[in-house]
């Protein structure tokens, strides 16, 4: 199975805005990497637009695809969440979170017009925010002999993952981390010398 391991985001928080007879869409678009952390988000948006008619958002996280919410808030159903959604998805963007906040302007818009005008809210945001790359990494804790210390290092320089800490007591230590895809060849060459203990930490 091939492991999909980079993935486009937004770089920093961006903001974007829709008007249409009368009805104002404000837009905040997020960078996220947890479901807390979208709650928070939608949370402190809510309190600070507290007298807006409806607080709507889209998010999707991971890169399968699989991880994913939209909510309406209010809005006829499909009309707002689907439409924010949409764009994130063609987009091509993940581990993103983007909140639409509607303050009526006294016209109904129509289900067509609800939908454009999120869809162009969220395009606003998107437009105004910087796309980046990233890749998707497992972090993995080695610990071994001081015997074989060579040996670790020069897995260590053949492969060139990331070194966050190293400890070189009575039983040494390393935390590497390096992209999903590379990681069970690096683990596959430590498992193979004597006294080594190899064990996943995270993913970041």
């Amino acid at each position: 199975m091939t492991i999909i391991d980079r993935y486009n985001t937004i770089e920093l928080p961006s903001e974007g805005l829709y008007k249409e007879k009368g009805s104002k869409f404000i837009t905040y678009a997020y960078p996220v990497y947890s479901e807390e952390e979208i709650k928070e988000h939608v949370d402190i948006l809510k309190k600070k637009f507290y007298d807006a008619r409806h607080h709507c958002f889209a998010w999707q996280l991971g890169t399968d695809g699989l991880k994913f919410r939209a909510n309406d808030d209010g809005e006829p159903s499909g009309t707002a969440g689907k439409p924010i959604l949409g764009q994130l998805r063609s987009h091509e963007l993940t581990n993103i979170l983007v909140v639409v906040i509607r303050y009526f302007g006294g016209t109904k818009l129509g289900t067509s017009g609800l939908i454009h005008a999120y869809k162009e809210a969220t395009i606003d945001a998107i437009n105004n925010a910087t796309i980046i790359e990233k890749t998707v990494n497992d972090l993995y804790r080695v610990e071994y002999d001081y015997g074989v210390m060579n040996d670790i290092m020069r897995i260590m320089k053949e492969e060139n993952p990331t070194i966050h800490l190293q400890d070189f007591n009575l039983r040494c230590a390393i935390e590497w981390s390096c992209r999903q895809s590379h990681t069970e060849a690096i683990v596959a060459k430590l498992k193979k010398v004597e006294s080594v203990n190899v064990d996943f930490v995270r993913t970041c």
